[in-house]
């Protein structure tokens, strides 16, 4: 899909492209290529002179190489941005080129980016835009306020992931803990710890990308102030990522916790067990080994007699270890 994005009375408006001839009807400061064909590369090649490099969207490149200028001036930004969807929790790789020093005039100031599947962050700068006038005015803003969104949009996941917590851990220190409560809360937490540790990873490589556009000097000054305001925000975000890390291994070794008791009360059931028919094994041990024949042939009333008494031996104790306490 190929969409372009031009600014009309200070507002964003997008425009799909279907046709190669469609292009030149437009002066666009955004192409958004997403899950480009074959074609649609060649449109973006035989118009604007730009080639998308075969790897834009690797996820194996090497760190080093995901951001770097090209002899010709054209910047190279490769950065992850975050996917919060309830089932498959992600990070998606975009791929940005932009090059302010272009003699074809058609792409000197527009910002190309290229990835795989649709981005909730560009969704959400798209809508601001349109309702926004004067909010982007050109192409490097655009690239600013997608990493101001990405921050944005990782924080309101964080508040998700609190909301989640606070669920399970009302759970958790309610007391009464089953095994199979104890299991669901488990599967919630290491699913938070996930996806908190996706946002740490996220912000990470959000910092690195402003970073290196603001030590590549092509950003003015009130832009540069912005940049160093997404900077601030992304520290905040990693407070806040550190301090869930805490309250996930909390509710987690709680959790175990409360297992163990389980585990416990269960052993506990068979120690007591075990204990209370130790005087009647003993009793019918030393009842069988004292007749020179069958007890029946000796004395009438033995079994009865044995029966009896290893009844009581038994209840004995289970009525010291009640009244202790040891069966609640």
């Amino acid at each position: 899909m190929l969409n372009i994005f031009t600014l009309a009375n200070g507002r964003l408006v997008q425009e799909e492209i279907e046709a190669l001839e469609e292009l030149s009807k437009f002066q666009p400061i955004w192409v958004d290529l997403e899950s480009p064909t074959l074609e649609e590369k060649r449109w973006i090649k035989q118009y604007y002179g730009l080639s998308i490099p075969e790897d834009a969207m690797d996820e194996d490149i090497e760190e080093s190489a995901r951001f770097y200028e090209e002899d010709n001036g054209e910047l190279h930004i490769r950065s992850d941005f975050l996917i919060d969807d309830d089932e498959d929790p992600r990070t998606v790789r975009v791929a940005f080129i932009l090059n302010q020093h272009n003699t074809d005039l058609r792409s000197r100031g527009v910002l190309f980016s290229i990835h795989d599947e649709d981005v909730p962050v560009f969704r959400l700068l798209r809508m601001r835009a349109r309702r926004a006038p004067g909010l982007i005015e050109d192409a490097k803003e655009v690239m600013l306020k997608l990493f101001d969104a990405d921050a944005e949009y990782s924080a309101d996941t964080l508040e998700n992931i609190y909301d989640e917590l606070e669920v399970a851990g009302k759970k958790v220190l309610s007391g009464n803990v089953s095994d199979e409560l104890a299991g669901e809360v488990l599967g919630a937490i290491a699913r938070q710890e996930d996806l908190n540790g996706r946002i740490r990873r996220n912000v990470m490589d959000t910092r690195r990308a402003v970073s290196f556009m603001m030590r590549s000097k092509m950003l003015n000054a009130e832009q540069f102030e912005e940049a160093r305001q997404i900077l601030r925000d992304i520290e905040s975000l990693d407070n806040h990522t550190a301090f869930l890390f805490d309250k996930i291994n909390f509710l987690m070794d709680a959790t175990v916790g409360f297992i163990n008791i389980n585990q416990n009360k269960t052993i506990k059931i068979f120690s007591v067990a075990s204990v209370a028919l130790l005087p009647p094994t003993l009793i019918a041990s030393i009842y069988g080994m004292n007749f020179k024949f069958m007890p029946e042939l000796d004395w009438a009333m033995g079994y009865p007699y044995a029966i009896v008494l290893m009844a009581a031996s038994a209840l004995v104790p289970m009525w010291y270890f009640r009244r202790r306490g040891w069966l609640k």
